[in-house]
């Protein structure tokens, strides 16, 4: 039955006289054959025109569970325990469980046991009572709830705390409603119209149809639109930040790259783990690149195989095949070996530059709270004449101070391209406690010797995440909760504007 359908239904009823009224819907609704929610929601549609007029009701009842009605059908479950120790004289209890069932088994052991019905003689159970002797008192106060027609009277308070503990029953409270005669009632529904159409203007119709009442007040729909990933917001600050600093941003849009520029132009020895497919994401289709700088291309290979400023190199025998092969770059400074070797052979000769890129990174790790398959990271390079470590270590206190992040320590590490290298450590006001946020070196001259920089000219770089200060800005301890395809969308739409306050302006 359909909403007009139930309308039809209550106005006709109505209809009888001034005084006739449906008392209580859910029962009208039963005897009617009508579904009670179709009759609500008819009566909401009939109370808005005034049609109608409703006072709300709210009826509680008992209703039987699948236990409740199989008890009421069968008898309870220490009864059919019993009847079946006394048809067989004596039962072991997996003897019982495969004669009534486990779950009857279970519960009416224990209820027979507690009522003495029952006694355990050796590994059987044999019965004590015949069952024609006791009174199934749960099966009694279940008839008596049916012919009380559920009512919440018909069982005392503790009767009904025991069915509802052995959950035979359910407490059903049903919101109904008393309807009676509205100011506007009619036998029959009159539809109001919504808009004035060319039809009715034809036809003259509008002169007598009548219209349903504009609001002018009521807000109009809630303009969608897209929200910035907590991502997106925290790279958007960094870049205002570096671009602040006189950085220039490095072309970072190309995900794919040859082992050249991921590993060998970095000096990265081709038998090196990250080179495995445990480490890295290769490509099958196409599984090479097409081509690389020649002349660049050999003097590294030599580099590789013989050494040169300064260092004997790597010994071994360098593989075009393998420096060819394309991956999933595995960090950026894929992208800024590039551009370095840009900088070193453009017309005018060398100029000191600064670079940096934010963008995505992919590696073959094992996924866990604090790691995924892919994530984006944030570097920073400058290129110029006699730099030092102190030039690196004072470019990365400023950076991080801009971000709030004043209390700083650097350790030694290794990286296989930057001598010497140091892991950036920064101390968390929440955890307390220093937490590593970045790495960071010098880049050594195997690496810058074959672009053809100058000989004085020293590369300082560093490198950080941009989840982990996003996670901790936005206080997420998952990172799948961060990115991926578990996030929950409505954290990207509530999450606030990113703000990095200034350390240096505040002191």
């Amino acid at each position: 039955m359909t909403t007009e359908d139930s309308e039809t239904a209550i106005l006709t009823f109505l209809s009888a006289s001034p005084e006739t009224v449906i008392e209580d819907t859910y029962p009208w609704s039963q005897s009617s054959n009508l579904d009670h929610k179709t009759v609500v929601g008819a009566i909401k549609s009939l109370l808005a025109d005034q049609y109608v007029v409703v006072e709300n009701l709210e009826t509680s009842f008992y209703a039987f569970t699948e236990e409740g009605q199989s008890i009421l059908d069968n008898g309870s479950q220490e009864i059919l325990v019993l009847k079946a120790l006394n048809e067989a004289g004596k039962l072991s209890i997996p003897d019982l469980q495969a004669k009534v069932g486990k779950d009857v088994a279970k519960i009416g052991m224990g209820n027979c046991m507690k009522a003495k019905w029952i006694k355990k003689d050796g590994q059987d159970l044999v019965p004590v009572a015949k069952e024609d002797e006791v009174e199934d008192t749960v099966r009694k106060q279940l008839q008596g709830l049916s012919d009380a027609d559920f009512k919440i009277d018909a069982l005392s308070d503790q009767d009904a705390k025991d069915l509802k503990r052995r959950k035979c029953i359910n407490l059903v409270t049903v919101k109904s409603h008393r309807v009676s005669r509205g100011p506007a009632y009619q036998p029959q529904r009159v539809k109001k119209a919504a808009d004035l159409t060319k039809e009715m203007l034809d036809s003259g119709a509008w002169e007598t149809a009548e219209f349903k009442p504009y609001n002018f007040l009521v807000l109009g729909e809630k303009v969608g639109g897209g929200f910035l990933h907590p991502l997106l917001k925290v790279r958007a600050e960094f870049r205002k930040i570096l671009m602040e600093m006189g950085f220039q941003e490095m072309p970072t849009n190309k995900w794919v790259e040859s082992s050249f520029w991921n590993f060998d132009s970095l000096f990265q020895p081709q038998s090196h783990p990250a080179r495995d497919a445990h480490d890295t994401f290769f490509i099958k289709e196409p599984a090479q690149t097409v081509s690389v700088p020649e002349e660049y291309y050999e003097r590294v290979r030599t580099m590789h195989e013989i050494g040169g400023a300064g260092s004997i190199g790597y010994r071994y025998d360098f593989r075009r095949e393998e420096a060819m092969k394309n991956l999933l770059r595995t960090h950026t400074t894929a992208v800024s070996s590039q551009m370095l070797y840009k900088l070193a052979n453009q017309p005018g000769g060398f100029k000191p530059a600064r670079y940096f890129s934010i963008d995505r990174v992919f590696r073959n790790e094992t996924m866990d709270a604090t790691h995924l398959c892919e994530f984006h990271q944030v570097e920073g390079l400058v290129a110029d004449y006699n730099l030092s470590l102190g030039d690196l270590i004072g470019t990365i206190e400023t950076f991080f101070k801009k971000i709030g992040i004043t209390q700083l320590r650097f350790k030694p590490a290794f990286n296989p391209y930057t001598e010497p290298s140091m892991e950036i450590f920064g101390y968390h006001p929440d955890l307390k406690k220093w937490t590593e946020i970045g790495n960071s070196g010098m880049f050594r001259p195997e690496m810058l010797q074959p672009m053809g920089l100058p000989e004085n000219v020293r590369v300082i770089a560093w490198g950080l995440s941009l989840e982990r200060p996003t996670m901790i800005k936005y206080r997420i301890s998952n990172i799948r909760d961060l990115f991926g395809h578990k996030v929950e969308m409505a954290r990207t739409q509530n999450a606030p504007i990113c703000r990095f306050e200034d350390a240096t302006s505040s002191a």
